[in-house]
């Protein structure tokens, strides 16, 4: 299954690049079937990524580039601290939260230094980092593997610790978000463990900077019907805005 996954992740990334791909060119440079190929990129065609064309496949939609961390961090920073800062208001002393990791998520979390009474678990190195002198906050880190490019862990040794709590609100970071396919993220590791925190979270909260609305990224943590409020700037398309209110989503514009 890894093997799969890796492999749709590069036609995607060859997609990106060239705008078209042909059969027999991946069979060439994979080793796999040509009946393996055409799965592959039918998979991709029913998450709306690609388009089939004769012998190959066209780009559909462009999914987001993976960045570094610290590039991440530069990109829309002024509107990821706006949305940190409304996040955090949602926050009430008391709460048990989970705040995924990501450039956006960390905005929440330097917002929340002044918390009081706060439990927060988290799977992002540099959030832990940032609230470890809280002295409002009590911190709980997730084990498992260091994904360095994102300072985020994941693995089942991450998801096995999420399994034994229960948790008020997760602040989800996403890699792309669409209203048919959902929210999506560049891992499956990532995605798998996204989805066991929005299993252990009652109230879902998705941060995202509008650049990140009609993206799609080649794993899917959830479909929109698990998702409860999405806080984003006001870049918002009125497409995207009419799009959230249809589908009963709470929408908090951090201006």
């Amino acid at each position: 299954m890894r093997n799969t996954s890796q492999r749709r992740e590069t036609i995607l990334q060859l997609l990106a690049r060239q705008g078209s791909v042909q059969v027999t060119e991946l069979v060439e440079q994979f080793g796999v079937s040509a009946v393996t190929i055409r799965s592959d990129l039918t998979a991709l065609e029913s998450q709306g990524l690609v388009t089939r064309s004769h012998g190959g496949a066209l780009l559909a939609r462009t999914p987001p580039p993976e960045h570094s961390i610290r590039q991440k961090d530069a990109i829309n920073h002024e509107q990821k601290e706006r949305i940190g800062a409304l996040a955090a208001s949602l926050v009430q002393p008391g709460d048990n939260i989970v705040i995924d990791s990501g450039t956006t998520t960390i905005s929440l979390a330097r917002h929340l230094r002044d918390a009081e009474s706060v439990t927060v678990a988290t799977n992002g190195l540099n959030i832990a980092w940032e609230l470890q002198d809280a002295p409002g906050v009590d911190l709980i880190l997730t084990g498992g593997l260091l994904h360095k490019k994102s300072l985020s862990i994941q693995g089942s040794q991450a998801e096995s610790c999420l399994q034994a709590y229960s948790f008020d609100k997760l602040f989800l970071g996403v890699d792309g978000f669409d209203l048919q396919f959902g929210v999506t993220t560049h891992h499956e590791a990532e995605a798998s463990l996204n989805h066991k925190m929005v299993e252990r979270s009652r109230k879902v909260i998705v941060l995202t900077d509008a650049s990140k609305f009609g993206r799609v990224s080649l794993h899917r943590i959830v479909q929109l019907d698990r998702v409860h409020t999405v806080i984003t700037d006001a870049a918002i398309s009125p497409e995207y805005r009419e799009g959230l209110l249809r589908l009963g989503i709470e929408l908090l514009i951090a201006e």
